[in-house]
């Protein structure tokens, strides 16, 4: 019972933390609501040159809240021949 229920913890919190890891994808910056330290979302508004898509990233705490940091990274997708 007790190996069941540490089974079940350990699932949920690698799911979780996979979950977490991901990148999320918007298509506006204003849709960017709550970013937190750390986190990471990626804006695909065409301002960023071919190949690349802007990434938003809560850099550090302020006064004010988190201060954002926004660059140009290369865009990951699936891979072609």
């Amino acid at each position: 019972m007790l190996l069941r229920r540490a089974t079940c913890l350990s699932l949920l919190i690698s799911v979780a933390l996979a979950t977490a890891a991901h990148a999320v994808t918007v298509g506006r910056e204003q849709d960017i609501t709550d970013l937190k330290l750390g986190q990471r979302v990626q804006v695909d508004d065409g301002t960023c040159p071919a190949g690349q898509v802007k990434e938003v990233r809560g850099a550090r705490m302020t006064d004010k809240g988190v201060a954002r940091t926004i660059a140009c990274v290369p865009r990951y997708g699936p891979k072609s021949k």
